[in-house]
């Protein structure tokens, strides 16, 4: 249990030093790049992060409905935001396993298709933000090496993912673990092989990366800045994998350093581009907590005690 704790609080002193050395490299230079600010700008950058939500929320129902589990979309977005929102608190990714309590209590979905609802939209993530990433890299003149890799090994693993549904498919089950497992793989097999599931998946997925990328692209706009369109992608799909990795809550930091490392070396000034990657993770963050808290007041009053239950009994399992 204190071992868990100590990971929170390291994971958060991280998130917070990689952005203060961030804002300390540019200290001198924020007050005059702030006098660029048009917070005009602000108004249809939330209005298109909550647009991709909802689209969240519909691929979510979508990916449901193939596993035979009926939830109307305004559930299945409420599972959604209710997921990040934890994400944002706790590291790990933990929030992701509140969707299983919230399917379970509502729907009485098992929890194998919980989890198998939740890995089929994550390899969809991946792959859809790696090869929108691969698209805008043939567009930028000197992206560094380490992108390419990024870009490239997400898809070698979604690819990897497919071919084992493929192939397990074929097996009979052994014993309860194993057919636990290939229920599990059948489950996501009907959610993302079926031409109808997997086309919808994949339009839905690349749509709320192209919304994610417009929202950044807003946020330079309030500084004045005019960064191409592939540039503002490949800084977004660098942030989305590196924050992929577990480091901090919702990759707070991580995501920031990656933007701003991609506008600099596409040749944004450096306080700019600072400045464009964390304003763009807190309108990105604020709408996630403010639709948290409205799903969270919209499922009703069990759902916080029964949040708090779930992330202490996990602390208290991996112990």
């Amino acid at each position: 249990m204190y071992r868990k704790i100590l990971a929170v609080v390291l994971s958060v002193a991280l998130a917070a030093g990689i952005l203060a050395v961030m804002i300390i490299r540019v200290w001198d230079d924020l007050a005059d790049a702030l006098s660029y600010v048009g917070f005009i700008y602000l108004i249809p950058a939330c209005l298109l992060c909550l647009c991709a939500w909802l689209v969240r929320g519909w691929r979510y129902q979508t990916v449901l409905s193939g596993m035979q589990v009926k939830i109307p979309v305004n559930f299945s977005t409420a599972c959604i935001f209710i997921s990040q929102t934890v994400n944002l608190i706790v590291p790990a990714r933990l929030g992701d396993l509140i969707r299983v309590v919230l399917l379970k209590h509502d729907y009485e979905t098992t929890i194998s298709r919980g989890l198998s609802s939740i890995v089929v939209e994550r390899v969809f993530d991946i792959i859809s933000v790696a090869a929108l990433g691969l698209c805008a890299v043939l567009f930028v003149l000197n992206a560094p090496s380490w992108v390419l890799m990024l870009l490239i090994l997400p898809l070698v693993l979604g690819g990897l993912f497919f071919l084992v549904l493929i192939l397990t498919g074929r097996f009979e089950t052994d014993n309860k673990y194993i057919g636990y497992l290939l229920s599990m793989l059948d489950e996501m097999r009907s959610a993302s092989l079926t031409t109808r599931s997997a086309f919808m998946l994949g339009v839905t997925s690349l749509g709320i990366w192209i919304l994610d990328t417009v929202i950044c692209q807003l946020v330079a706009l309030m500084f004045g800045q005019d960064i191409p369109f592939q540039v503002t992608l490949l800084a977004v799909v660098a942030g989305n994998l590196v924050k992929a990795v577990p480091l901090t809550p919702g990759g707070v930091g991580t995501y920031e350093f990656a933007l701003a490392i991609i506008f600099e070396l596409a040749g944004t000034a450096p306080a700019i581009s600072t400045l464009i990657a964390v304003i763009d993770h807190l309108v990105k963050n604020g709408i996630t907590l403010i639709g948290g808290a409205v799903s969270i007041m919209y499922l009703g009053d069990w759902v916080i005690p029964e949040l708090i239950d779930s992330i202490r009994k996990r602390f208290k399992d991996e112990s």
